[in-house]
């Protein structure tokens, strides 16, 4: 009997794990504030999920609410588990799947984690190491989940750590989709306790007499060679101990895996590849220059910097050189204060991280909060909100529609990039670290010091500027590459027409041996500028630097290798594309659609594209199809086709089966504003309805009186006019809203246009214009921030959590009665538009 319900068990776990959830649609955190959860609200921000258009959950538990404490649930106990299973079960009945963090807060730690187990610093003094505990306990802990951080690097701290939660999964029979695991944070942690043992059985020396060449910033060349030994030992036992027995643990259980391995001293390229799901993270706001997208004026670049397409790669080449579907980010952490963020500033970020390889978004994020709880509810200490409390929430679904769309298509085809690029690691780990403890963290905040500074970043940037497909591969994943009949290197999962090493001092033997052997194979490589210098490892150094150089002369005389000083030449010559969509200020990712044939996606995120002939690869019939419009063909001359894609515009474009001609006719746009008397009134909102206003030029509604300026809400702008002949007999006639502060629903003549959520807030209008007495109704709603600044003035009360409580962008104490007004409702010019 015992074995029967075994086995009923495990079934049921499988068939928990294997449900039918929507991978397409965006999936959010969702922070358990004290874990005092109760059912019917679980059951409610489900179903507000599922009615926006998610398609899952992930929950964190963190630390609780002031006047809560007696509802706080132990992470892990009985009834919290009994909450967790719940969720599941409700999740599945509505489609939606439930994501869970290995933890509470971040990172792994916990109270089963002892000092012998705890993360732990080693420095040097009078030549000696001297180790002691970091003393890093878990960072916003929820209750039950405090206690101190896991040593990433010792032999058993992972296996101990994830026993509690072999106690609590036992015979659960509604288990989540995924355990996660956080960006790497465990600060100052660079040993552990048979760490010399380690180093001495892998890099064969002693270190132990070495350490003062640790902190060397002088450039010896021994020196740099016991820095790579040091950062190679400590990369091999995070892979070893930390990421694979977590992802090992987690598919015993019946657990897929999603990890953020940035932040860490080890290759991302393995870490990331450890992981069914590997996730990267966009933090901040980048600076695109797309006319009228609004960047937060106390986001500190300085502190945090801004997310990176060339960093999100780590995480979306992982997964292609392993053959893994899906790719998820962090996705609107701290894009702008609370109570700021727009969706028109959501969209180009989401567009950014397409571009990347990135296909499985999840939003940062929304906190559980009882309905009962007044506005605004309970909210995580960083932005954004994209909870039922949020100010878009009205219109989130019109977000998640279109992520739905090009996530279908990001999901269901594969990559399609030339070239892989080697991420010579060594020559970083050279280096003198800014890092605590001399090690350098391989972050997304700060990619200047790993990545964009260094020659393998400038070679990046150069090729993504240029419009090359590339990807990246680290020395373990290079090891296990293969030449196919054609000469193209292959993972198995994925195919490259040539290998790019970039400009390096440093190489490992056996990496260069791979070259030699891949080469010998008829794999195209080209070494940029230069062939590395020096093999790495301290031990035994002239000899194998003999043997190293030898290498290198017989592979630089190989046919199919090359050292280029025309780099450009050599990658033409070898049959890679450069796309020239990046030339005309374009940024897309190429892939291969299910039925074959080329699938782009492009985003236009500046300000120096609006239309123009293009060459899309060597396509010369191509159709676009736009994510909120629908799909047509292009104009076709030769091997270019006509794109209109305005600045904060993205579309899909793919090989069109139709081989009819598409007509063109090159003509100039035309305008006709729109002028007349604007009555405005207030329709829904807090604190009150405003009386009406009535305004000849458009304006933002804060000016038309003193309690405008408190009013966050929804507010219909109307307007009669009479319209010109050549756009009433115009189908194509488009509407301009111009400056839209937020979200505009518009009517003309009593009939939908449609609602405009992003930048370019643009309709169509279709037939519905008229000669004389038009009738225009544009409902626009704000932010909340308007209203938030009145009601920290008269109840701050709202803010009573316990921890960080909550802060501003510059992480100081939260208060929103010291903001000015924000620019409210239509400003306009409204105008048509038509050819």
């Amino acid at each position: 009997m015992r074995r029967i319900l075994t086995l009923f068990f495990l079934l049921q776990s499988i068939l928990v794990s294997g449900q039918a959830i929507s991978t397409t649609k965006p999936w959010t955190y969702w922070w358990w504030m004290g874990s005092a959860v109760k059912k019917e609200d679980i059951k409610a921000q489900l179903e507000f999920f599922r009615k926006s258009g998610l398609g899952g959950v992930h929950i964190i538990p963190i630390y609780g609410v002031k006047g809560y404490e007696a509802q706080n649930l132990p992470f892990l106990g009985n009834q919290w588990m009994e909450m967790l299973q719940f969720t599941v079960r409700e999740g599945k009945k509505l489609g939606l799947g439930v994501d869970l963090t290995t933890g509470t807060g971040w990172p792994f730690g916990g109270p089963n984690v002892s000092p012998a187990t705890a993360a732990k610093a080693m420095s040097v003094r009078s030549g000696k190491a001297v180790i002691k505990p970091t003393g890093q306990k878990v960072k916003r802990a929820a209750p039950g989940g405090e206690g101190l951080v896991l040593d990433p690097f010792h032999p058993t701290a992972m296996d101990t750590y994830l026993s509690r939660f072999d106690s609590a999964f036992k015979n659960v029979p509604d288990l989540p989709r995924s355990m996660y695991n956080d960006s790497y944070e465990a600060y100052g942690a660079n040993w552990t306790d048979d760490f010399a043992e380690q180093f001495r059985e892998r890099r064969k020396y002693h270190l132990t007499e070495m350490l003062a060449m640790l902190s060397d910033s002088t450039g010896n060349a021994d020196a740099n060679l016991v820095k790579i030994d040091y950062h190679q030992t400590l990369s091999e036992l995070l892979l070893e101990r930390y990421a694979k027995p977590w992802t090992k643990w987690s598919k015993q259980h019946g657990f897929l895996t999603r990890y953020q391995a940035h932040g860490s001293p080890g290759n991302l390229l393995d870490l990331y590849e450890a992981a069914d799901i590997p996730e990267t993270e966009s933090f901040g706001t980048s600076r695109f220059a797309i006319p009228g997208l609004r960047v937060d004026p106390d986001y500190s670049i300085d502190q945090f910097g801004t997310p990176n397409p060339l960093a999100m790669k780590f995480a979306s080449s992982a997964a292609n050189i392993s053959g893994k579907k899906l790719v998820s980010s962090e996705t609107g952490t701290w894009l702008a204060n609370h109570f700021k963020v727009s969706l028109s500033q959501v969209k180009p970020q989401i567009d950014e991280l397409f571009t990347a390889g990135i296909n499985h978004i999840f939003y940062h994020g929304s906190t559980y909060s009882p309905q009962a709880e007044p506005y605004p509810g309970w909210l995580f200490y960083a932005s954004t909100n994209f909870g039922s409390t949020s100010h878009f929430s009205e219109h989130f679904p019109l977000l998640n529609e279109y992520v739905e769309r090009c996530q279908n298509l990001l999901q269901n085809s594969k990559p399609d990039n030339d070239v892989l690029v080697y991420f010579p690691i060594h020559d970083l780990w050279a280096t003198k670290a800014k890092s605590a403890g001399n090690i350098h963290l391989l972050e997304v905040h700060h990619v200047d010091r790993w990545l964009l500074d260094l020659p393998f970043g400038k070679l990046t940037q150069r090729l993504w500027k240029e419009g090359y497909a590339f990807d990246y591969v680290s020395d373990l994943q290079l090891s296990r590459l293969t030449v196919d009949k054609k000469g193209m290197v292959t993972s198995g999962h994925a195919s490259f027409k040539i290998i790019v090493i970039p400009k390096s001092t440093y190489m490992s033997g056996e990496t260069l041996g791979h070259i030699k052997r891949l080469a010998a194979a008829g794999a195209k490589i080209v070494f940029e500028n230069q062939v590395p210098a020096t093999v790495t490892g301290y031990f035994d150094y002239k000899k194998r630097q003999e043997k190293f150089r030898e290498d290198l002369n017989a592979l630089v005389k190989l046919k199919s290798v090359r050292v280029s000083t025309d780099l450009e030449k050599d990658l033409a010559t070898n049959g890679v594309v450069r796309e020239e969509l990046m030339e005309k200020g374009l940024t897309f990712i190429r892939k291969r659609a299910e039925n074959g044939k080329l699938l782009y996606f492009v985003a236009n995120l500046g300000n120096t594209f609006k239309e123009g002939w293009v060459r899309i690869g060597n396509s010369e019939l191509v159709s676009k199809n736009d994510p909120i419009r629908g799909e047509s063909l292009l104009p076709a001359n030769g091997k270019q086709v006509f794109l209109r894609l305005l600045p904060g515009q993205s579309c899909f474009l793919e090989g069109a089966s139709d081989g009819s001609d598409v007509p063109f006719t090159e003509t100039s746009e035309k305008e006709h504003r729109i002028s007349g008397t604007w009555e405005l009134t207030f329709m829904k909102g807090k604190p009150v309805i405003v009386s009406p206003a009535k305004m000849n030029s458009l304006q933002s509604w804060t000016e038309s009186s003193d309690s405008a300026a408190y009013f966050s809400g929804t507010a219909r702008y109307k307007v009669v006019f009479d319209a010109p002949a050549p756009i009433v007999k115009n189908d194509n006639v488009i509407l301009d809203l111009g400056d839209v502060r937020e979200v505009a629903s518009v009517k003309l003549n009593g009939q939908s246009l449609g609602t405009v959520w992003h930048i370019p807030f643009r309709l169509y209008t279709g037939d519905r214009l008229k000669p004389k007495g038009n009738v225009l109704e544009i409902e626009v709603t704000n932010l909340s921030a308007n209203y938030m600044r009145l009601r920290d003035r008269q109840q701050p009360d709202w803010k009573k959590f316990y921890d960080i409580n909550i802060v501003d962008i510059t992480y100081k104490k939260f208060d929103a009665s010291r903001w000015e007004p924000m620019p409210s409702g239509l400003l306009g010019p409204v105008k048509f538009v038509y050819r």
